[in-house]
């Protein structure tokens, strides 16, 4: 069971940098950023949002917890909390 949480959370950090990474390319092209200033703005970008996720992530793991969901039931209500969290 935490092999599956533990699982679908290593998942979904590992897909998210590439959203992060476009998303916040995205940004730093509406703002017209470029150089040493685009830069600064898609890490700290980056690193926002992967803050974010890590918090949605647990967030939604502890209400999991609290509701007593276990196997594919706590999966689909963790992915789909921290879609919700995360705008994503």
């Amino acid at each position: 069971m935490k092999k599956s949480v533990a699982m679908l959370s290593l998942a979904l950090l590992t897909l998210s940098p590439s959203a992060f990474a476009a998303t916040c390319e995205a940004q730093a092209a509406e703002k017209k950023l470029a150089g040493a200033a685009k830069n600064s703005f898609v890490q700290k970008c980056e690193k926002d949002a992967a803050a974010a996720l890590a918090a949605a992530t647990a967030t939604c793991e502890a209400q999991a917890t609290e509701k007593k969901l276990a196997g594919a039931a706590k999966n689909s209500f963790t992915k789909k909390c921290i879609k919700d969290a995360t705008g994503g």
